[in-house]
């Protein structure tokens, strides 16, 4: 596999997957442009080099071809103002066939040309390796750097890598630093590996938490998921977030840890309310007594010394999900006392990978993106590669 830093892009013509799958406001200005930003050491590397940039991504999802509500044009002044006036931003009204291969054959060096969205085509979905032939004739080098859509086979991301020979396709910086720090946590994850594994939902966890069984000493358990393991095992959580059909998993969850070794961590005690709101009264509780009426909504104040106390102990760290409905200010103590374990146990030598939307998102909002080893961009991709599968965007590179 080429590695992207050894490559000189001199005179080429780098062909770059990248996520500019970018939310925009109602006047189609970007709230958000984490992504882009993400993506600008890679497109930075060829430039300096003396190539010139061809980028392809998806945006939203359109159902019926092309509409402007999904156009990356109004991608194009926000990316020439992070990019700076040194390096022109040209946009294709295309992604494949004259315009764009005519667009591609007149870019100079130092040049940036963003093409049209790729899911205006219902082939970039399905994977067709005629569409995605047609992708590569636009480029030299096919660079995939877009770690969020590495667990989807499509035309862009996976099948597009078969019409480039071995050393014209890689991993750019952004992919190569998630593949790497998740493998680390992963595969050669230093011992006590702790993870910790929040959210509503047992079900959207359950393959990562199997997974993780054969790999962490420690899983932490928090979020609303939390009170289904309690219930599992007879306890009452009042009105607590449960889900029923997911009980006997929960228990056999909790056995199969138990038979390896691993130590399931839950929250001892909660913060619970009387209703769903940031107006509501709150208490403190045990978490596996929660009376009827009330719900846990929070880790409470013994759980968040109890789970500090193992994530400071921890050399490679794994966060994904929050502790508690951290979007209320009233129940924002949980997650912000584990983001603050997780950058203090960084700076005494851990490694820690955060990963998931909302951990992402709880990181930045409490100011610890630059306190933790490695904050992922890509959700579901991560949430996959944990679950131990196979993401067709990072096997179309390896192989």
């Amino acid at each position: 596999m080429y590695i992207f830093s050894q490559t000189n892009f001199g005179g080429k013509k780098a062909l770059v997957r990248v996520d500019f799958n970018v939310p925009l406001d109602e006047n189609f200005t970007i709230t958000d442009d984490t992504r882009m930003r993400a993506a600008l050491p890679t497109i930075e590397k060829i430039l300096s080099d003396g190539g010139s940039v061809i980028l392809m991504s998806h945006l939203g999802r359109p159902k019926d071809g092309p509409t402007n509500k999904y156009s990356l044009k109004h991608l194009v002044s926000h990316l020439q103002k992070l990019v700076g006036p040194d390096y022109p931003v040209l946009f294709a009204d295309d992604c494949i066939g004259e315009s764009a291969i005519k667009a591609s054959n007149d870019l100079k060096p130092g040049e940036i040309l963003l093409l049209e969205n790729l899911r205006f085509y219902k082939e970039e979905e399905k994977g067709d390796m005629s569409f995605a032939e047609k992708l590569h004739q636009l480029g030299d080098i096919y660079v995939n750097d877009a770690f969020g859509t590495a667990h989807r086979a499509h035309a862009s991301t996976a099948i597009i890598a078969d019409f480039f020979e071995s050393d014209k396709k890689m991993f750019g910086l952004l992919m190569e630093g998630e593949v790497s720090s998740a493998e680390k946590v992963l595969l050669k994850s230093d011992k006590p590996f702790t993870a910790i594994i929040g959210g509503a939902k047992v079900s959207d966890k359950i393959l990562i938490i199997e997974n993780l069984l054969n790999k962490a000493t420690d899983i932490i358990i928090g979020g609303g998921m939390a009170y289904t393991f309690w219930k599992a095992q007879g306890k009452i959580i009042g009105n607590s977030l449960c889900e029923e059909d997911r009980l006997p998993l929960a228990a056999e969850l909790l056995e199969k840890a138990k038979a390896k070794g691993v130590n399931i961590h839950l929250p001892m005690d909660s913060t619970i309310a009387d209703k769903f709101s940031n107006d509501a009264t709150t208490t403190n509780c045990e978490s596996y007594g929660i009376p009827s009426g009330w719900m846990g909504l929070d880790i409470g104040e013994k759980a968040r010394a109890d789970f500090r106390k193992v994530i400071l102990s921890s050399k490679t760290i794994l966060w994904n999900g929050p502790m508690g409905v951290f979007e209320m200010e009233k129940f924002q103590a949980g997650t912000k006392a584990i983001a603050e374990a997780v950058a203090e146990a960084t700076q005494k030598g851990a490694f820690s990978l955060v990963g998931g939307g909302d951990s992402v998102a709880a990181v930045n909002q409490f100011g610890f993106t630059d306190k933790v080893s490695y904050v992922s961009t890509g959700g579901g991709a991560m949430l996959e590669f944990f679950e131990g599968k196979v993401l067709p965007g990072i096997a179309a590179i390896k192989n």
